[in-house]
Order: C-alpha cells, then sequence, then structure tokens
C-alpha cells in the first residue's frame, strides 16, 4: 500500500479530529491525540500540518467550500435569478456544516484571536470567491471585487446567526440571510449602489486585490 500524502494524510486526521474538536478545541493536542488514534508517526503529523491547528481549520474551511461547490453543480442555478443564487450558495455552505456546527464554532473563537487575523480574511475571501464562481459570476473589473466585498458581509453576519440560532431547521438564519441579501444587494443594480460606497473604503477592496494576487502567485 502505498504511503499517504500530506493531504490525504491530513484529511484523516482531520476526520479523526472533528467529533473531539469541541471538546478540545483546535489546538496541537487534538492533533496529536488524533495521531495517535490513528498510529500515525507524530512527525508526519506535523508535516501534514506544519502551522499546527491553523492548517486543520484551513483544510476543514476548503472541505467546506468543495462540498458547497458539489451541491450548487447539482442544483438547476439556471432558473434562478442571482439574488436567490447567492442565497442558496451560502445557505448550502453552513448546512452542510450542520454536523460539525461546535466545530466551525470553536474555529471561529480560533480565528478571532489576534494571530488568526490574516488566515480569517484569506478563509472569507476564498469561500466568498468560490461562492460567486459557483454560480456563474464572470466579471473581472471593479465589480470583480465589490461583489466578493459585500457578500463577505453577508456571510459573515449569517454566519454569526446561524451559531447562535436554534431555531427549527434554522429557519431563523434563512430568514436573516433574505433579509441581508435584500438589504444590500439589490438584484442587478449591485454595482450602481456599491460603487459610491466602496470608492469611499478602498481598504477592503485593496485588501481583497492583494489576497487575490497572493493565490494566484501560489497557483502559479
Amino acid at each position: 500500500m502505498m504511503a499517504d500524502t500530506a493531504d490525504d494524510l491530513g484529511q484523516r486526521l482531520l476526520d479523526e479530529m472533528l467529533p473531539n474538536v469541541p471538546f478540545d478545541g483546535w489546538s496541537v493536542a487534538a492533533i496529536s491525540n488524533a495521531a495517535k488514534a490513528l498510529g500515525v508517526d507524530p512527525a508526519l503529523a506535523r508535516n501534514a500540518f506544519p502551522r499546527g491547528p491553523a492548517d486543520a481549520i484551513a483544510l476543514h474551511s476548503a472541505r467546506a467550500d468543495r462540498r458547497m461547490v458539489e451541491a450548487l453543480q447539482a442544483a438547476d442555478l439556471a432558473r434562478l435569478k442571482i439574488r436567490e443564487k447567492v442565497a442558496l450558495a451560502v445557505r448550502s455552505r453552513l448546512e452542510q456544516a450542520e454536523p460539525e456546527r461546535e466545530a466551525v464554532r470553536r474555529a471561529v473563537q480560533f480565528l478571532a484571536l489576534p494571530p488568526g487575523g490574516p488566515l480569517a480574511a484569506k478563509l472569507l475571501y476564498q469561500t466568498v470567491d468560490a461562492i460567486w464562481q459557483a454560480i456563474g459570476d464572470t466579471s473581472t473589473d471593479f465589480s470583480f471585487y465589490s461583489k466578493r466585498a459585500i457578500l463577505a458581509g453577508v456571510y459573515s453576519a449569517t454566519l454569526a446567526y446561524w451559531l447562535q440560532d436554534d431555531s427549527e431547521g434554522r429557519h431563523k438564519t434563512w430568514e436573516f440571510l433574505d433579509r441581508r441579501i435584500g438589504d444590500v444587494m439589490t438584484l442587478g443594480k449591485l454595482r450602481a449602489r456599491l460603487d459610491p460606497l466602496l470608492k469611499n473604503l478602498p481598504s477592503p477592496v485593496e485588501a481583497l486585490e492583494r489576497l487575490r494576487r497572493a493565490m494566484d502567485d501560489r497557483r502559479s
């Protein structure tokens, strides 16, 4: 049998960790315990997650993004309006994480600490970029950044609401999501409303552009 690649091993370690993350948090100890349970050499576990729990969280987020994209690919998006596509995407992203909700909560807490800021921004960008690409956005001009900036706000607010929502089927979260989209996305007039606002707030757009360039450099 061929040895696991670092990514394969990371996935196995993540699967082993997740049931215990609500209790142990995203920590070096959690990774070590998962490695021990799998009979994996600790050195190999460190190779799979060189930055420790930050890498485990990043892998978990990337997996969630991938599952969301797969759900959207199976949906009939052609019949939906833009706001409906966005709502479906955000809802899919959160619904696939429902069994791991407490682990997501722990990840948010981890990323809220000062050292987690850059990673939190990167993962948020990757999620909103995955959403826009999955629903067919092909913009390349200023609207590329404005769409991602505004969706980052919608997604972040909805995630926070979802984490404290105890309503049946999380129906209050989906109502909140619809209201947020109604407030900030004007169905086909997105750029007309956002451009004047975002031109007075260059820093978020510039940050998104830097993140995009950094990821493009890593892929090249």
